[in-house]
């Protein structure tokens, strides 16, 4: 017999998801394998060297050689980078981005990247060079510190180097965003749309910022496509999460995980830093055995955050269903949100505990289905 409409699409998400977990392991043993080799070649110690004979300014060695290093990568990395982001959209009619403002987005998002890296990396160094016994605690704190400005920056300037803002033009619809705000005890500036549509046919919202920067927004494509009802139900699990006080744990949660990564740097680098020949780990040189650990710990503590993650999201979901009574439009809400984001609805017990931070879309519907509310 021939595959129903709705199987075909559940083999084509099935494959696009297969791709994106292939690519991103990938993606992840290239990165270590390359800075092995960095370190183990020499070349690392051999590019300090270098810079230090063109420059005699201690401050600017950092920065230049995060420039280069970061370069470095993202030509030798570009292939994979170019076939996950652009092609394999494409090939799934998920993207209708041309490759200049691909392209462009690349720079914009290399250049951020720059930034963040050489504040944080200088950051470490300069801690390190003047706190030899407490430095892992001390650039702990900066870190999670600094997280959470961006977290406030993300709405005002990050959001908008990638995508158009405008206030919600659906007065009916935002109205109706803010009553539910104010029902749920929540300020908000204002709520927002994005222009989506221009780079991908994917639907997306968010709560974003916190102070005077929180708002709601609204991908066009979902605003577009989504009744006020489903709309609604998208939002009241937005919120929820903050009434569940989701954040704070979230942070915690990533504090302690940041702390624990120096705290196991600061205790056990010097094993590695003799394997590479290298006499202290404030050398600059050293930074690659800096980012292999935070890779590697990162990799450990995904299918522990992940699996929090997904308890506090189906936590979100009951609250969102029990606030809104919109039981029906939950269910064709994330009816919807599979088919056009093509997402993997029953993944396998491996893939969703490495790869799934929130509940997949077939859980979260049984879930739905069976809530008394």
């Amino acid at each position: 017999m021939p595959h129903s409409g709705s199987d075909n699409l559940t083999n084509i998400a099935k494959r696009y998801s297969s791709l994106k977990y292939t690519l991103a392991i990938l993606d992840t043993i290239y990165l270590l394998f390359l800075l092995l080799i960095f370190l183990g070649s020499g070349l690392s110690g051999i590019l300090t060297q270098w810079l230090f004979k063109f420059t005699t300014h201690n401050y600017l060695i950092k920065p230049l050689y995060l420039l280069i290093i970061s370069l470095g990568y993202y030509f030798l990395s570009f292939p994979l980078t170019f076939y996950q982001s652009h092609i394999l959209e494409h090939k799934f009619s998920l993207s209708k981005q041309c490759l200049r403002d691909w392209f462009m987005d690349q720079i914009k998002g290399a250049i951020l990247s720059y930034i963040i890296a050489v504040i944080l990396i200088s950051a470490f160094y300069y801690v390190l060079g003047r706190n030899p016994k407490a430095w892992w605690l001390i650039i702990s704190l900066f870190w999670i510190f600094f997280s959470l400005i961006l977290a406030k920056l993300v709405p005002i300037i990050i959001i908008p180097l990638f995508f158009k803002y405008k206030k919600l033009s659906d007065e009916i619809l935002r109205e109706r965003i803010i009553n539910l705000a104010h029902k749920m005890k929540i300020k908000i500036l204002d709520c927002f749309e994005i222009d989506f549509s221009k780079k991908t046919l994917k639907a997306n919202a968010a709560f974003v910022g916190w102070g005077i920067t929180r708002r709601v927004i609204l991908a066009d494509t979902l605003k577009d496509k989504y009744s006020h009802d489903e709309i609604e139900v998208i939002l009241a699990h937005e919120f929820a999460h903050y009434r569940l006080k989701h954040l704070v744990k979230l942070i915690l949660i990533n504090s302690l995980t940041i702390i624990l990564s120096f705290y196991i740097i600061f205790t056990s680098s010097s094993y590695f830093l003799g394997i590479f020949g290298l006499s202290s780990l404030s050398d600059i040189a050293a930074l690659p055995i800096i980012l292999i650990y935070l890779v590697i710990f990162g990799i450990i503590m995904q299918p522990f955050e992940n699996y929090i993650s997904r308890r506090l999201e189906r936590n979100a979901d009951m609250l969102a269903l029990k606030i809104t009574g919109l039981k029906e439009a939950f269910i064709s809400m994330m009816e919807k949100l599979a088919t056009q984001n093509l997402a993997d609805r029953n993944p396998q017990p491996l893939i969703k505990f490495f790869f799934f931070d929130h509940p997949p879309v077939d859980e979260r519907i049984t879930t739905a289905k069976n809530s008394i509310i």
